[in-house]
């Protein structure tokens, strides 16, 4: 018989080439990211901005993408750029509301990139909801009303700047038949 494998593994190892693949399509920039999954306590919310969406179905859980006030701006300006905006045209700051849509748009077509990628492997779906990206002084750790016991750090870096995401998953192991 197969050896079951913790389902957030599975999930985080496709994250790291779904969400790289997705950004440097979306930025035109190249996207690194760490060979290394980190399994951590808890999913935090960090300064200078964040974005989370949960998603639900076959398999639960939370996403929190957690950006340094440079690396936001790097793939905000990257990606409007990309699409033909002036330089001039682009937000100064990154509490700039169309810096945080921005964020939000990208982090829902990484979700999108990767529910279909699960469907195509696994057969099995999930709906996301609406990213919400917003700017912070300080962190934030979510209790989630959930059963999300399993957790875990991806590290990216896009330009100089890194970046995070972090996934927070229900206890649930995926068995091939």
């Amino acid at each position: 018989m197969p050896e079951p494998m913790a389902s957030i593994d599975e999930i985080s190892k496709l994250f790291l080439k779904t969400a790289q693949r997705t950004l440097q399509t979306v930025t035109q920039q190249d996207v690194t990211y760490s060979s290394t999954i980190q399994k951590i306590p808890k999913t935090s919310m960090k300064p200078d901005l964040t974005c989370f969406v949960q998603f639900n179905g076959d398999y639960n859980g939370l996403v929190v993408i957690n950006f340094s006030a440079n690396a936001a701006f790097e793939i905000y300006t990257s990606y409007m750029t990309a699409m033909g905006m002036p330089k001039e045209e682009l937000a100064t700051t990154v509490s700039d509301p169309d810096v945080t849509d921005t964020i939000g748009e990208i982090t829902n077509q990484i979700m999108g990139q990767l529910t279909r990628e699960i469907e195509g492997q696994y057969n099995l779906n999930a709906l996301i909801g609406q990213p919400k990206a917003l700017t912070l002084n300080s962190s934030i750790t979510l209790v989630i009303d959930s059963d999300y016991r399993e957790n875990r750090r991806l590290s990216f870096k896009i330009g100089h700047y890194n970046f995070r995401i972090e996934i927070a998953m229900e206890h649930t192991e995926f068995v091939h038949i």
